[in-house]
């Protein structure tokens, strides 16, 4: 496989890997407004995100009961699953190209 097709398919996934976290942190601002949640955009949002997010939030308990940190440590995951899966998609490529 040429490598320009290759480049195209690791940058699709970082392109997608982006856009999801994005979809996070927007989810996560969400909560700072009164309400916004309950809009259309905040559930959309949350038929999205919470299922990853809550992941997260079994084994990662709000510190001081309020401040939940899963958010960020959903991220920081996140980024290495990204990482990982060009990783793996591109030594197959290479491998059978």
């Amino acid at each position: 496989m040429s490598d320009v097709v290759i480049a195209n398919i690791l940058g699709y996934i970082d392109k997608v890997g982006t856009v999801y976290t994005y979809l996070v942190i927007a989810y996560v601002l969400l909560s700072w407004l009164p309400n916004a949640r309950d809009s259309f955009i905040g559930e959309m949002l949350g038929k999205l995100v919470e299922p990853y997010l809550s992941l997260f939030r079994r084994f990662i308990p709000p510190i001081g009961g309020m401040i939940d940190i899963s958010p960020i440590i959903a991220l920081i995951a996140l980024r290495f699953v990204i990482f990982g899966l060009q990783t793996v998609v591109a030594y197959v490529l290479n491998a059978f190209g």
